[in-house]
């Protein structure tokens, strides 16, 4: 009994004191590994870790200021970067991106690695980077944007343009093309490539990635093109804004089509970019300068327009389906904008009641000879900042003046005693008939107007028939009343590349609303045949046209004032043109 007793307490005795050698042992291990890396961290202070490299360039035990003068030392900038394809090779001076290496920041980057903030990831990352290399890529410095100039260049060089599919109406019949595949540079793949090169020190040639590009259609796709593309043939979209139109039909049309979907959102997305480039202002300040009974100087306030791109897009996008799904051969709308005040509105300018723009007309003279064009510049500056006083009856030909070689004026075609002759001032009655139609838009009592004897084609270029207004004086005037409270103000505006002159009239507006029907055009009568003349002055074989043709027809519209909804001014206005025969002069004299 006591032999069991005592041997049990021996046993337990040293088993305690089996246990107390391996908690020593495993204390003193304990003790040694953290004095050790103590050791370590302090050797370390100030120091980049062992493993750490830059651009291959071991760092490990060196300051950041040793770190820097090593890799300034060992590290060359390169000259240019060359990038190829196939057998092509493109260079980029690295001078012109404006590439340098920062190798301070570099340093910093291999001594910061393992000094985060992070106390855990910090000292893990002490204890692995002896063992498990660390290798980053030298800070640098470029321009980005230039860099990307540099390379678009590069890559249209070296892409292979796709072409996309596309309808074209032929001869009244629709062609598609169902396209064919290409190769296009992939830019930021690119870029990125070319960072690690220049970052990694890297003097290998840097291959361009190229994605195919196939926007081909199938068979059966391009007989679905081709249907939608047939069922919009003639078939037209109008977007207005103010007095403009633009006019989108066939091939247009066609272009908004998405061959494999059903509209193109970036060719609709394009389409309302070039119009906002074309329709966008800043807001302007009226200016107005009076002096001598004449307005020397003087612009109308206007609103600064910005268009709604995505409210366009979409409107676009709908009237398109519309134009497409139905019967309609027209579908028009107003293009949506918002709109900007300007500082500075036209009646804070004078005291004389132009407020705003009461009254416009237009016309267009596109195949006038060079003396005509002159002419009715000249003649459409007389009229430019002319001052019309309340309850003024204002005569063409007055305000007009003599219009002669004296006064500038050069040789061009006009209507004299039924022919068409040379004359001072050929071009004249475009002015006169682009003023006729702004006085109509105004609203303003027509005095006297005359038609011409035939129909001008230039007056027929943007206008119905029967809207034009002849002078000549002293026997042919147009006249008109401003009825109005406030004065009027003429401004002209000829536009030579585009072959188009303006009036527009300012004043105050009192509520009136104009109106004028559809001419109605009655006893439409060919031309006669042609006329030959012998003239013995012109060397035989010599034809030469001093006349054209023109159909004759009689034509009338009625002219409706009212305010309020009441009638203040009616007039119907008729014009009966002659049918006029082209004349030729046939040379009879000597050849010379």
């Amino acid at each position: 009994m006591f032999n069991k007793e005592f041997k049990k307490k021996i046993k337990i005795k040293l088993d305690n004191l089996r246990k107390d050698k391996t908690f020593n042992i495993w204390f003193k291990v304990f003790l040694s590994v953290f004095f050790l890396n103590i050791f370590y961290f302090i050797l370390l202070l100030g120091r980049i870790s062992p493993g750490v490299m830059v651009a291959g360039i071991s760092l490990g035990g060196k300051t950041p200021e040793e770190a820097i003068e090593l890799l300034s030392t060992t590290i060359t900038s390169p000259e240019k970067i060359s990038l190829t394809s196939n057998e092509q090779v493109f260079d980029i001076e690295l001078e012109i991106i404006d590439f340098s290496y920062d190798f301070q920041k570099s340093a910093q980057a291999a001594y910061t690695l393992d000094k985060t903030g992070n106390f855990a990831y910090d000292i893990w990352q002490k204890l692995v980077l002896p063992f498990k290399t660390a290798n980053l890529g030298l800070r640098l410095s470029l321009n980005e944007d230039q860099l990307f100039e540099s390379l678009s260049i590069i890559a249209e060089q070296a892409s292979v343009e796709p072409i996309y599919p596309s309808a074209k109406l032929v001869n009244n019949l629709v062609v598609v093309e169902k396209g064919v595949k290409g190769q296009a540079v992939d830019i930021e793949s690119l870029r990125s490539e070319i960072g690690q090169t220049l970052a990694f020190s890297k003097t290998s040639p840097v291959p361009l990635p190229l994605v195919n590009v196939d926007p081909t259609l199938t068979d059966e796709e391009v007989e679905g093109f081709r249907a939608r593309a047939e069922n919009l043939i003639n078939k037209s979209l109008y977007l207005t804004f103010e007095y403009q139109t633009y006019t989108y039909k066939n091939d247009d049309v066609f272009a908004l089509l998405d061959p494999k979907g059903e509209y193109s959102e970036e060719e609709i997305l394009s389409l309302v970019t070039d119009l906002a480039s074309s329709i966008n202002r800043e807001p302007q300040n009226s200016t107005f300068v009076f002096d001598g009974g004449r307005v020397n100087e003087f612009s109308p306030a206007k609103d600064g327009v910005s268009l709604k791109i995505d409210s366009l897009v979409n409107m676009v996008t709908g009237n398109l389906r519309t134009l497409e799904t139905t019967e309609n051969k027209t579908v028009s709308f107003e293009i949506p904008y918002e709109t900007t005040a300007p500082d500075v509105k036209t009646g804070d300018v004078n005291n004389l009641g132009i407020k705003e723009l009461i009254g416009r007309g237009s016309s267009r003279y596109r195949g006038s000879i060079s003396s005509r064009i002159h002419n009715l510049s000249l003649a459409a500056s007389k009229f430019n900042g002319v001052l019309i006083s309340p309850g003024e009856t204002v005569s063409f030909n007055n305000t007009l003046g003599d219009v002669s070689l004296y006064t500038g004026y050069q040789q061009a075609y006009i209507i004299k005693d039924g022919k068409t002759v040379l004359g001072d001032g050929g071009g004249v009655c475009q002015v006169s008939t682009t003023f006729f139609r702004a006085i109509l838009d105004a609203g303003l009592p027509v005095i006297e107007r005359r038609a011409h004897a035939y129909r001008v084609g230039y007056y027929e270029q943007d206008s119905a028939v029967g809207f034009d207004a002849t002078v000549y004086s002293p026997t042919t005037d147009l006249k008109f009343k401003n009825d109005t409270p406030g004065h009027l103000l003429i401004q002209t505006y000829t536009n030579t590349a585009a072959a188009s002159l303006v009036f527009e009239i300012y004043g105050t507006s009192d509520g009136r609303v104009a109106t004028t029907t559809k001419p109605i055009t009655t006893d439409v009568t060919p031309p006669p045949e042609d006329l030959y003349t012998d003239d013995p002055t012109l060397p035989e074989g010599t034809i030469k046209q001093i006349d054209w043709k023109a159909w004759g027809a009689k034509s009338r519209f009625t002219y409706k004032v009212q305010r309020g909804g009441e009638t203040i001014y009616e007039k119907t206005f008729y014009s009966n043109y002659r049918p006029w025969q082209a004349i030729f002069l046939r040379g009879t004299g000597p050849v010379i």
